[in-house]
């Protein structure tokens, strides 16, 4: 049996018109995770046990750490007993650059900007990405009611985000889920990578509001379109505004209202 599973079952007692019952309930489970960088600690994460090697080279890509999965020559993951150590060996250069961001860093948490030492830190410029092609709503609606049944964990405890990929021929070819919405992102981010498909033929699907974090790590993917259930940020509107990404929230049934760059949506 895992040492730490995705999720674990408890007793509870249930109250349903007024009756009350014992039930056994499934729980996702929350694990602090240390991601280990040639040896030295960089961050520790409260995230979903699964899918940890997807996770360890999308928060790579995402944070800036390396540009390419090339830049990294091993992943071992190991329990330990009190949370997950994922030890990462990257490349010498890379590594060098990683210590000398790692001289301010005093903190760490999901907000992203813990560790930084200036404004111009703390909200990067993005890149401006190239011109893709459009999309239609029809295929992003059709694609989040697909999504919808493939998250197992949601079905499972009802308390994890999903971040999915909508192919460009209309299908979503993958889904990841973590109790963290940044988590999922970042866990689809590496399994694409992994698997080397490219980000540019694609949409993210998120079952979340839309962050400045958010967009960053879809920009820098180099991912066109983020579409998410919730609200977007109004700085996460401006970014997506500014970097050419499509960005769309309350994406509901048929509902949605687009944000930013919504020329490249086909209606």
């Amino acid at each position: 049996m895992e040492k730490y599973p995705p999720t674990s079952a408890v007793t509870a007692l249930r109250q349903k018109q007024g009756i009350p019952k014992e039930v056994t309930d499934f729980l996702a489970e929350e694990v602090p995770i240390a991601l280990i960088y040639n040896g030295i600690s960089h961050a520790v994460m409260l995230a979903t046990p699964a899918d940890l090697e997807d996770f360890a080279i999308g928060f790579s890509i995402t944070e800036g750490i390396i540009d390419t999965p090339k830049e990294i020559y091993g992943i071992d993951i190991i329990e330990a007993f009190n949370g997950i150590r994922v030890e990462i060996e990257i490349a010498s250069e890379r590594f060098i650059h990683l210590k000398e961001r790692r001289r301010n860093l005093t903190g760490r948490t999901g907000c992203g900007l813990c560790g930084t030492d200036s404004l111009a830190q703390a909200v990067k410029i993005l890149p401006h990405l190239p011109i893709t092609p459009s999309i239609t709503i029809q295929s992003i609606l059709a694609g989040f009611a697909q999504m919808e049944t493939m998250q197992s964990l949601k079905q499972q405890t009802g308390a994890t985000h999903a971040a999915a990929w909508l192919a460009e021929n209309g299908t979503v070819m993958l889904i990841r889920e973590d109790v963290g919405r940044h988590n999922a992102l970042d866990k689809l981010i590496g399994s694409l990578n992994r698997q080397q498909i490219d980000c540019s033929t694609g949409t993210a699907l998120v079952t979340s509001r839309a962050s400045y974090e958010m967009v960053q790590k879809c920009v820098l993917a180099g991912i066109p379109t983020l579409a998410a259930v919730s609200a977007p940020t109004a700085l996460a509107v401006r970014m997506a505004e500014q970097s050419g990404l499509l960005l769309l929230g309350f994406v509901r049934g048929e509902n949605y209202t687009v944000y930013a760059n919504g020329q490249r949506l086909i209606r």
